[in-house]
């Protein structure tokens, strides 16, 4: 029986085909991972600006109490508050999320801006 020189050439094409499909794979999930970061921390700076409008509005003028509430807000879910400012009747809030998994990237952050309607 005589043996071809292209024998086991269909397992080096398999091999490189799984490799690349890997590493698709992986930066498929690591931009993934990344925008679901994007995501929370846009979804808790509205919560945190709408929180913290909702306390400025029932405390008394000048209390100051909505960057603390939108701070508490922030912590609650795991992102930390950057900035809070008020800008005539509306409250701007900046929070910041870590990013897990995803090389060079360390956080996230958003911006949200809450007020009276």
């Amino acid at each position: 029986m005589r043996r071809s020189g292209e024998a086991g050439s269909a397992t080096v094409a398999a091999l490189s085909f799984v490799g690349v499909l890997l590493l698709v794979a992986t930066a498929l999930a690591t931009v993934l991972c990344a925008a679901v970061a994007h995501r929370r921390a846009q979804s808790t700076a509205d919560l945190a600006a709408l929180s913290g409008a909702v306390a400025d509005g029932s405390a008394p003028a000048g209390a100051g109490s909505g960057c603390a509430e939108a701070a508490r807000v922030a912590a609650a879910n795991r992102a930390r508050m950057t900035s809070c400012s008020r800008d005539g009747p509306d409250l701007q809030v900046e929070v910041a999320v870590e990013v897990a998994g995803v090389p060079f990237v360390q956080e996230v952050r958003a911006h949200a801006r809450a007020g009276p309607a």
